[in-house]
């Protein structure tokens, strides 16, 4: 039997996921908020991502790779470079997943890669693992 009080750390994640495409900005909101009950921030760029991580602070960011003005790589760099951001958690959502990326990103400090396309029913199981957070 799970007590309340840690039923409620698990329903009241706030999870920014940051992708410049709407569809599956819309799709991924969708699933981690009906199927995990997390609360999702979306950012359609990396410029706004950055800003609602400082201001929003949320417990983990889902990331896309590949988007036009600040990448992946220059928004991990510029997460980190943050004293109030560098501790959030960072898990990949991409297309973009050959080893040489990988390994930049591991470098990087992220916590894990759920590669494009993913499952939309699990993929709040997908990011818990990556985060070692109990679903």
């Amino acid at each position: 039997m799970i007590d309340s009080s840690a039923k409620n750390s698990l329903t009241t994640r706030r999870i920014l996921f940051v992708d410049d495409e709407f569809d599956v900005r819309r799709v991924v909101q969708t699933c981690l908020e009906k199927i995990a009950h997390w609360t999702v921030i979306v950012a359609e760029s990396g410029e706004e991502g950055l800003r609602k991580a400082r201001t929003e602070q949320p417990d983990a960011i889902v990331l896309d790779v590949m988007m036009p003005i600040i990448d992946g790589s220059q928004f991990l760099s510029a997460l980190l470079a943050q004293p109030e951001t560098r501790s959030i958690p960072v898990v990949l959502l991409t297309a973009k997943a050959d080893s040489l990326d990988i390994k930049q990103y591991e470098e990087m400090g992220i916590k894990g890669l759920i590669g494009k396309p993913f499952n939309p029913l699990t993929l709040h199981q997908e990011i818990a693992t990556a985060l070692n957070w109990v679903v």
